[in-house]
């Protein structure tokens, strides 16, 4: 009996050993943590897997939310007027579909579209396009929700002008709406207008982040009778709460 309870008190200090932590910052990105202090500007903390390592701080504007070892969590939606010097029980709590304020991530793009099938030669006797463009115009986003977990709800309004290599201008409306992961990842669907045709698009891509500013790579198709558009953009943007 005595080597059971013995045993229990083992497991019970292993498990509060093991306890840690959880940032969430606003980008979607988390980290586990030993949070040793709080301040009005920083949130300052060890690594968990490396308890005895440097103190590491991290601006508290960046963090959207800390979910304690204890399960409390809390958010940082606005700057907090004071708090105290060592980290306390936290009183604010906050849902797991608590949503962070909108954001709106803006920024030009640059890429080209190849055309295939007959829609290629459509492109050459109508309009005397070659089937390879080049595009250039601008994102405009809007980030609609964004969960605790870091999975972000989008729409998106993409004008495009194509062809000006060729000395022709093709212009293209694209309105999107999607997804991104926590990771960058994200998928959208959505009309395309051009001047030839109107069809759905599909879009992939992915975020590198580098300095607070976005540097999105993006690929979408467009099928449609007769061929498919293949589109691979690029660009930047900062964020704007």
């Amino acid at each position: 009996m005595k080597k059971a309870l013995l045993l229990l008190v083992v497991l019970f200090s292993w498990g509060m050993a093991q306890a840690q932590d959880l940032i969430i910052k606003r980008n979607g990105e988390e980290i586990s943590a030993k949070i040793l202090e709080i301040t009005p500007d920083l949130v300052k903390y060890q690594r968990a897997d490396y308890l005895e390592g440097p103190l590491i701080s991290i601006l508290k504007k960046e963090v959207f939310m800390i979910k304690y070892a204890n399960g409390s969590k809390e958010t940082f939606n606005a700057p907090v007027p004071s708090v105290s010097n060592s980290v306390t029980t936290p009183t604010a709590t906050t849902s797991d579909n608590q949503l962070m304020p909108h954001v709106k991530l803006s920024g030009p793009r640059l890429g080209f579209t190849l055309i295939s099938g007959s829609l290629a030669d459509k492109a050459k006797e109508e309009f005397n396009v070659n089937p390879f463009l080049t595009q250039f115009g601008w994102q405009f986003e809007t980030r609609i929700f964004t969960t605790s977990k870091g999975m972000s709800g989008l729409f998106e309004f993409i004008p495009l002008v194509g062809g000006l290599e060729q000395g022709k201008f093709v212009p293209s409306l694209n309105a999107m709406v999607g997804l991104r992961g926590p990771k960058g990842f994200e998928f959208g669907v959505g009309p395309n207008l051009t001047p030839a045709s109107a069809g759905v698009a599909f879009a992939i891509g992915t975020n590198f982040k580098s300095e607070g500013i976005n540097f999105p790579v993006n690929l979408a198709f467009v099928p449609g009778n007769g061929g498919v558009r293949f589109s691979l953009l690029f660009g930047f943007n900062s964020r704007q709460f």
